[in-house]
């Protein structure tokens, strides 16, 4: 028992060594998920026709939240695509079950940028459910505010930005229920996401595990998978199996013996 207890203790020293890569202290550029917190829905933005309104007054419903900026060279508008595909396809009726809020992140962006990029990405919608998609645009202070309640963290890099390719879904109070990540969403995961932030019900995601297996890489301004990060974790959880295995044959080895 007693060497059982050490095998044990050796494997977990290092399997949590190896482990904390999965936890990071601080992002610079990802998500950071906030799951059942709720957005400051006193903050004001301008929308593609000039109006400001505040968020509450936009958030009455389950809400698909993104943020993005309208000269993005890369992931911004695959992001915006794939949610326009993905209401396109959905049994779900945009403006009666649900909203969508794109926000820009670039202080530089207008409400004349924001309706210009809206027309890009409204085609495959309905025209009636149309205006049940909202573009903003706000002042430093209010991008500043939204994207850290939200989690969403993004760097300014020369002329561009460095950042996630997330969508976030609110629930009717504006309490964030979902995280969905990349740029193509499958309609049954939109609708049961919707119908989660209809009853206020967080749902945690495999952020930790998204962000271990998937590096950003500002320069292609892409997700690349980190074959080396996991190559390592299969060998190191292979030896720990290896290990084990070797105890338990010969610890199973040395009773037959004295028996």
């Amino acid at each position: 028992m007693r060497n059982l207890g050490f095998v044990c203790l050796l494997l977990l020293f290092f399997w949590e060594g190896h482990a904390q890569t999965l936890v990071k202290p601080e992002i610079e550029i990802g998500i950071v998920e906030k799951l059942g917190q709720t957005v400051p829905k006193e903050l004001k933005f301008c929308n593609e026709k000039g109006d400001t309104l505040t968020l509450g007054s936009l958030i009455n419903k389950p809400t698909i939240l993104s943020f993005v900026y309208f000269d993005c060279p890369g992931l911004c508008s695959p992001l915006l695509d794939g949610i326009s595909d993905v209401v396109g396809k959905s049994d779900l009726v945009l403006g009666k079950d649900y909203d969508i809020i794109t926000i820009s992140f670039n202080t530089k962006d207008t409400p004349e940028k924001a309706k210009e990029k809206k027309v890009n990405f409204v085609s495959k919608i309905n025209e009636s459910q149309r205006g049940s998609w909202t573009y903003l645009t706000g002042n430093l202070p209010a991008i500043q505010k939204i994207t850290e309640a939200a989690g969403f963290r993004f760097k300014p890099t020369g002329e561009d930005f460095a950042h996630p390719s997330t969508i976030i879904i609110l629930s009717p109070t504006g309490k964030i229920t979902r995280y969905l990540y990349g740029i193509s969403y499958l309609p049954l995961e939109l609708k049961m996401a919707v119908k989660e932030a209809l009853k206020e019900q967080p749902q945690p995601t495999s952020n930790k595990i998204f962000d271990y297996c998937f590096a950003y890489d500002p320069q292609s301004k892409t997700y690349t998978l980190q074959f080396a990060r996991l190559l390592g974790t299969f060998v190191v959880i292979l030896t720990l199996f290896f290990v084990l295995y070797l105890y338990l044959s010969r610890n199973k080895s040395t009773k037959a013996k004295n028996e």
